[in-house]
């Protein structure tokens, strides 16, 4: 074990132990994954809702946010999993994109690797269960182009757009 300082001069351990430790492969692997992907999930999932709590979050030069917005929650995380960073950068693309559903998104997915889990200790490959997620996903757009209403206006009646932009923005405000 060694000690080593930063560019920054923060100082953090080398442990030469390190390159002796197994790489974990296969099913342990991919719930390994799992388990990270849900994590993210689950802070997140406490902030959704009428009852969501807030997060007080610390940053490391002592600055201290208090939100639940899950984009401000996953933008001051540290994570070092590449599935949890994989999930930050699902909420960034969600807000980029969309501009709202940071959290939906990343609890979705979090669900989604849940269940995903369930399957594989059942025995079921990755590639089985990935064409299912596909599947599934190409009948519920179909599913909701079914139900789906559509709303006209035009130059001189702009009031149904104006009611739909003043409902979609009610939460922004």
């Amino acid at each position: 074990m060694a000690l080593a300082f930063d560019e920054y001069g923060r100082p953090f351990i080398i442990i030469k132990e390190q390159g002796q430790k197994a790489r974990l492969r296969g099913l342990e692997a991919q719930k390994a994954n799992i388990s990270a992907g849900k994590a993210v999930a689950r802070i997140l999932r406490t902030s959704l809702g009428p009852k969501g709590m807030d997060k007080m979050l610390q940053s490391p030069d002592g600055d201290v946010v208090i939100t639940n917005d899950g984009a401000t929650i996953l933008e001051q995380m540290d994570v070092d999993n590449q599935i949890a960073k994989l999930m930050v950068e699902l909420s960034r693309s969600q807000d980029y994109e969309i501009g709202d559903g940071t959290t939906g998104v990343v609890v979705l997915a979090g669900a989604l690797l849940e269940q995903a889990e369930k399957l594989l200790e059942r025995g079921i490959h990755p590639i089985r269960i990935s064409e299912g997620y596909e599947m599934a996903s190409k009948l519920s757009v179909e599913h909701l182009e079914s139900i789906s209403q559509k709303f006209e206006f035009s130059v001189t009646n702009i009031e149904p757009l104006v009611q739909t932009c003043m409902t979609t923005l009610s939460s922004k405000m």
